[in-house]
This record gives structure tokens, C-alpha cells and sequence, in this order.
């Protein structure tokens, strides 16, 4: 008898929702894409070397799909990203393969990437790929911003400890899984 996580019950009610009967009207989806790549190019622009590489792909169209959801983007001239228009064909296509969300978020948990199916232009490619190894986040000189050093550090270590903590959660239950071991 296959021993079940307590995500397995979680993971079967994700995997039953009916995403495409469940859309949001197309004005969010235009609004939340907005906030994306307002966040994007507010972490891009920490990298200078991320503007000028994107910089040299300017006008290009990349298109990355999940599920039902996708999500069309074009380099500009400055080196950001841009949302592109409906009818722009894209010039590369990443597709995440894995159609589970909490599979996601466990990969993301343990600081992997997804799996992506890529079809289209190698060197946009490339660059994309050095984007995505070269450039993070840095929430907490953000946040110190916003409140100050002292808290924003503490605030992000007990995120770490929390997210350590995530991590060995999900290290304890996949071993629990038939046909998976622990990380």
C-alpha cells in the first residue's frame, strides 16, 4: 500500500480545479502581467550588465506558457522588459513542462528551477539562461527602504529560518513518497 504525505490530498485538489473555466476577466490579467514586469524591471535595473545584455535583445518577444496561463514579454531599447502586444509572434517560447502547482512550489522551496520546455531563438535563449542564474532579488535592501535597516534584517532572517524550515518539512514528507527520495 503506497504511503500517502499529507500533500497528497492538497496535491489532488490542485490537480482537479478546473484552471481554464476559472479566468480571471481579462482586465486582471492585463493588471497583474502590468505588476509583474513593473517588479521585473525594478530588479533588473539593480544589474547593469542584465540591462545591456537585454539591452542587445531589444524588440525581441519571448513568450512563457504554464498550463492555460502565458505571459508575453519584449526587451526594449533600455534593456527592460515590456509587456508585448496580443499579435506579436514570439522569437522564444519557454513552456514549464510540470503542470503541478504544488510541485512548483516545492522546487522553488528547494531552490531549483522548473522544468522548461525551450523552442525558438538560441541566443535569446542564452541570454534569458544568464538572467536567470546572474540576477536576484535583493528584498531586503528593498524593505530596509522602506523600514529600516535593523528591521528589515531581522524580517529577513526570519523569513530564511522559515523557509529552512520549509525546506526540511518537504525533505521529511518526500521520503514518504513511493518512488522519490529525500533531498
Amino acid at each position: 500500500m503506497a504511503t500517502q504525505t499529507p500533500f497528497s490530498f492538497l496535491e489532488d485538489f490542485l490537480q482537479k480545479l478546473p484552471f481554464p473555466s476559472m479566468q480571471p476577466p481579462d482586465w486582471a490579467v492585463e493588471e497583474a502581467q502590468q505588476r509583474i514586469v513593473l517588479l521585473l524591471n525594478h530588479v533588473l535595473m539593480q544589474e547593469t550588465e542584465a540591462m545591456s545584455r537585454l539591452a542587445r535583445q531589444k524588440g525581441r518577444v519571448l513568450l512563457v506558457q504554464w498550463r492555460s496561463f502565458n505571459f508575453k514579454l519584449q526587451a526594449t531599447p533600455a534593456g527592460l522588459l515590456d509587456l508585448a502586444h496580443a499579435d506579436c509572434r514570439p522569437d522564444l517560447v519557454l513552456t514549464v513542462t510540470d503542470e503541478s502547482p504544488l510541485a512548483l512550489a516545492q522546487a522553488a522551496l528547494r531552490g531549483d528551477k522548473p522544468a522548461v520546455r525551450i523552442e525558438g531563438d538560441v541566443q535569446l535563449a542564452a541570454e534569458v539562461n544568464w538572467l536567470t542564474e546572474h540576477v536576484r532579488w535583493d528584498m531586503e535592501e528593498d524593505l530596509s527602504r522602506v523600514i529600516g535597516d535593523v528591521p528589515a534584517h531581522t524580517l529577513s532572517q526570519a523569513a530564511q529560518a522559515l523557509a529552512q524550515g520549509l525546506r526540511q518539512l518537504l525533505a521529511k514528507t518526500s521520503a514518504f513518497v513511493p518512488g522519490k527520495t529525500a533531498t
